[in-house]
């Protein structure tokens, strides 16, 4: 089990802590926090995400799937929801966590967050957002498919719920996920038997 689950997530964390605002899903059309501070120019580079502080890696338990953490790219152009949107699903009680195989591979796995004005005022989807996000730099990079856009979704309690739960909801959407995507490079190739020389 994760690190992750050893403690509750704290709502108190310092905004410096925490992870910069994504924009939300079409379905939420709240203001960003800085609405003075011009956009940035070109695509974004990929960003390693961790369960550890930004400024450095953290060991990671025993029972990864992924080798190495795979690269996490944020989603922000609402056609990347949309499209997500048409994928798989998995819905836990505490979230919901959509998947698809983007048409142009790259080596990273794309997050969005989302939550709508369904699961509450700004104050209880903002938390419920920000403790999605702490929970995809746990899991994201360890369960994640390079290739692959997810679309992770609040639901009423999210932003209440127990961590632990919400990280073992996280971890068994994924692993669901991991088994309905087809990656081909995330599969070990088949077998398949020689076959015996022809005679004469």
């Amino acid at each position: 089990m994760s690190r992750g689950h050893q403690a509750d997530f704290s709502a108190e964390q310092p905004e410096a802590q925490a992870a910069p605002r994504v924009p939300c899903a079409h379905g939420d059309q709240e203001r960003p926090e800085n609405p003075g501070a011009p956009p940035r120019q070109g695509p974004q580079a990929p960003e390693r995400l961790s369960g550890g502080p930004l400024t450095g890696p953290a060991s990671l338990p025993q029972t990864d799937i992924n080798d190495h953490d795979v690269l996490v790219t944020r989603l922000t152009a609402r056609r990347e929801f949309l499209f997500v949107a048409g994928g798989a699903s998995e819905r836990r009680r505490f979230l919901v966590v959509q998947g698809r195989l983007r048409p142009v591979s790259r080596p990273a796995a794309g997050a969005g967050f989302t939550a709508t004005r369904k699961v509450g005022g700004s104050v209880v989807r903002n938390r419920a957002r920000r403790r999605l996000r702490e929970a995809v730099r746990i899991h994201l990079p360890r369960l994640g498919l390079a290739g692959v856009d997810y679309v992770f979704i609040a639901r009423q309690e999210t932003a209440d719920c127990s961590w632990s739960r919400l990280l073992d909801d996280m971890e068994s959407a994924l692993l669901s996920l991991r088994r309905r995507i087809p990656v081909g490079d995330s599969r070990p190739p088949s077998r398949t038997a020689p076959r015996p020389p022809t005679k004469g």
